[in-house]
């Protein structure tokens, strides 16, 4: 396992204990997650840009064109 130093305003760092605190959880585990948590968003957004580049408008039509036209279900209006 990797170890990173880190000088933080004093601001951050009394948010990152109080949140810490109230979640019940060591500062350490709580970076350790909101970077996992970062790292994911940004994996997911590339994937999910490298999907859409592959995409074909043509077939997507085709497809949104199947769907019938219809009245949406009681509750579905808006």
């Amino acid at each position: 396992m990797g170890t990173l130093s880190l000088k933080l305003p004093e601001s951050i760092d009394r948010h990152i204990q109080k949140i810490a605190k109230s979640e019940g959880v060591s500062v350490n585990q709580l970076i350790f997650s909101a970077i996992a948590e970062k790292i994911s968003a940004i994996m997911t957004e590339e994937y999910l840009q490298k999907r859409a580049n592959r995409a074909d408008i043509k077939d997507m039509e085709a497809i949104l064109n199947k769907v019938p036209n219809r009245k949406p279900l009681e509750g579905d209006e808006f």
